[in-house]
């Protein structure tokens, strides 16, 4: 069974940097990707090759895999009061980019910027 369990979120002030986790099992996928509520925010392609940022968190969201954990980061730097949302890791067999096409998601988990 494939299980996307994310980890990380909390209150913190702007300015504040937060580490995003999810942790994949059951199965390993060729993308992963980063919403907020249903907006796209980052991507990447199973080796790294290919990434993604939404226009407004490029040069602050950086997004990683550790593939020896099945693992996928989202480092959240400069954190600003609009990054406030419930993240959501995603995943799927083909790359997407910013699309929506991805299958696996997790619950989410929520984040706080306070100004």
């Amino acid at each position: 069974q494939v299980q996307l369990v994310e980890s990380g979120g909390g209150s913190v002030q702007a300015g504040d940097s937060l580490r995003l986790s999810c942790a994949v099992s059951g199965r390993s996928f060729n993308a992963y990707a980063w919403f907020r509520q249903r907006e796209f925010v980052a991507s990447t392609s199973w080796g790294g090759a290919s990434t993604d940022y939404v226009d407004s968190v490029k040069g602050r969201f950086t997004i990683s895999r550790d593939k020896g954990k099945d693992t996928v980061y989202l480092q959240m730097n400069s954190l600003k009061p609009e990054d406030t949302a419930v993240y959501y890791c995603a995943a799927d067999a083909t790359y997407y980019g910013s699309g929506q096409g991805y299958t696996y998601w997790g619950q989410g988990t929520q984040v706080t910027v306070s100004s």
